[in-house]
């Protein structure tokens, strides 16, 4: 494993002017001076396609994110989350974020990998997959009110035996991880509202690599995720929060 932690964000702001303004702060600023970091194995942020059937619940706090960002931390995760709490209280002082007018954050979290992926076309294993270009992504968080109970037990054993190997076979899908919940962030010094107050294991990300166009993979992953569904041996445990495809914001092109 050459991360054991990773963290993820899920942002919505609040006027659409804003996306311009934003996106070029976080590629030209953000995320460089993050990946800079030896703590920091890697990050990135999508931005949220707009799907005709959104799969994600109507009345989800998260309804209408519009980017999704995530890091993964080398060990050990103390000293590189506390390297990377250093960096934006600094930023802060230097006038350069993270605390921007009109963003909001529904999510600010810290989860443990579960398990990796990887599609045959793909060739690399699931470790290389977050540093290998990607056109995209597709997200699902899910809720499991008794994460340690039998019926969480059965949905991961299917999420890992069933589900993922016919996502895998999905055109467009290059691999995947899961993420388990472990604590929502506290930052030492920034004012960051908390998001989440779950306990650990509660939430859960389903995380898919696209190396196909994503609109169209996207569709060919919830056509794959409701014909399994569909089938009555498939576990009834959990409720999905949030789902939906995600685009790579390529550099002065997507501003």
């Amino acid at each position: 494993m050459f991360s054991d932690l990773a963290f993820f964000s899920f942002v919505q702001l609040d006027d659409d002017s804003l996306h311009g303004a934003y996106n070029r702060w976080h590629q030209l600023d953000h995320r460089p001076e993050n990946l800079a970091l030896p703590g920091v194995a890697w990050g990135d942020r999508w931005a949220r396609v707009r799907e005709e059937d959104p799969a994600h619940a109507a009345d989800s706090a998260f309804a209408d994110t519009d980017f999704v960002a995530m890091y993964w931390f080398r060990d050990p995760v103390e000293h590189s989350v506390d390297a990377w709490d250093r960096l934006g209280e600094a930023s802060f002082q230097w006038g350069r974020g993270p605390i921007i007018p009109g963003v909001e954050r529904k999510l600010l979290a810290f989860f443990r990998p579960v398990k990796g992926y990887s599609a045959p076309h793909a060739l690399v294993s699931p470790y290389v997959l977050p540093f290998r270009p990607n056109q995209g992504m597709h997200i699902t968080l899910t809720r499991y009110p008794e994460p340690h109970g039998l019926d969480a037990h059965d949905s991961f054993r299917w999420e890992d035996t069933e589900l993922m190997p016919e996502l895998l076979k999905v055109p467009g899908v290059a691999g995947g991880w899961t993420f388990s919940f472990s604590h929502a962030q506290k930052h030492s010094t920034l004012p960051f509202a908390d998001t989440v107050s779950h306990q650990p294991g509660e939430l859960r990300i389903r995380l898919l690599y696209l190396d196909g166009e994503p609109e169209s993979t996207g569709a060919a992953i919830r056509g794959a995720e409701q014909q399994l569904a569909a089938e009555p041996s498939v576990p009834k445990a959990g409720e999905v929060l949030f789902s939906s495809t995600l685009s790579t914001i390529v550099p002065w092109r997507d501003w």
